[in-house]
């Protein structure tokens, strides 16, 4: 959680909505009593009161005062998350060769895991990321995700030739932002979820503080393949390709002896028929 706005103390009761262009009013006869919208944070009392000195919205039976998320605090409220730190434990197995391995590699210690931090040249196996160095190495500022928050991909490659020593299948981490920047297209922009706490006051009634939480999410994303030497494989691979270079032969003569403008020429030079041999060889007889 990166930023969070609040409506604390909330009742059960009735109150004004938040202005917007469906909640507006000028007289009760603007309100639909009953209807609820998608985005209304209550049911309506069809009753057009004030909600300041200037606007008049409709009423509604909801948890009161009802939440306004128009502006979203600047800068972040946990600004300072960009220096917490995340641990990738990660496992990965190939069946077919029974073949395993961990990203937190044999020669890592424990006194080198409690002061490593990943960096792509000194420190590229290291599994403790810091946030802001993750948001950074994928083109974007932690600051300003921070704001509505956002979603990122912390992608671990294992691509591995298991021809060669076990030691050198080593993980690749890059990153990448996943949730759409494009402002012109982007209906409801970063990452946000809510959640309530609720308890009683001294008098006994129901209250709750309303928390709707802006953060960063992040997604691990494995791929990778491996591959091993097999002779059958092999052979079969050799043998698809003999056959190939076989069928090219044919579908050669298929297009130069039937499909080509000058294909009886093509046929004459290709083939001897029998009776023109034999004719041949009598008129050599005869002479």
């Amino acid at each position: 959680m990166t930023n969070v706005i609040l409506t604390m103390n909330q009742t059960q009761g009735l109150c004004p909505e938040i202005p917007d262009a469906t909640t507006v009013c000028k007289s009760d006869a603007s309100c639909t009593a009953g209807s609820a919208g998608t985005h209304s944070n209550g049911v309506s009392t069809g009753r057009c009161v004030a909600f300041n000195g200037s606007v008049k919205t409709c009423e509604v039976a909801a948890w009161c005062p009802v939440e306004d998320d128009t502006h979203v605090p600047q800068p972040a409220f946990l600004k300072a998350a960009e220096n917490f730190t995340l641990l990738v434990k990660n496992n990965i197995w190939y069946p077919k060769f029974n073949f395993s391995k961990r990203n937190i590699l044999p020669n890592i210690t424990t006194t080198y895991l409690k002061s490593c931090i990943y960096d792509a040249k000194t420190d590229p196996f290291c599994p403790i990321f810091r946030l802001g160095k993750i948001v950074e190495n994928a083109g974007h500022s932690f600051q300003d995700m921070a704001v509505e928050g956002g979603i990122m991909g912390i992608q671990v490659n294992w691509d591995c030739n298991l021809d060669r020593a076990a030691s050198l299948c080593l993980p690749r981490y890059s990153f990448r932002r996943l949730d759409t920047r494009d402002v012109e297209h982007n209906v409801s922009p970063g990452y946000n979820f809510r959640f309530a706490k609720y308890y009683r006051d001294l008098a006994g009634n129901e209250q709750r503080t309303l928390i709707k939480a802006y953060g960063i999410r992040f997604d691990i994303i494995v791929f990778g393949k491996a591959g091993k030497f097999d002779i059958i494989p092999t052979m079969i691979n050799i043998g698809s390709g003999l056959a190939l270079l076989g069928m090219a032969t044919v579908l050669c003569d298929i297009i130069v002896l039937y499909c080509m403008k000058k294909r009886l020429y093509y046929r004459e030079k290709k083939y001897k028929y029998v009776e023109d041999y034999e004719q041949g060889l009598a008129s050599e007889l005869d002479q």
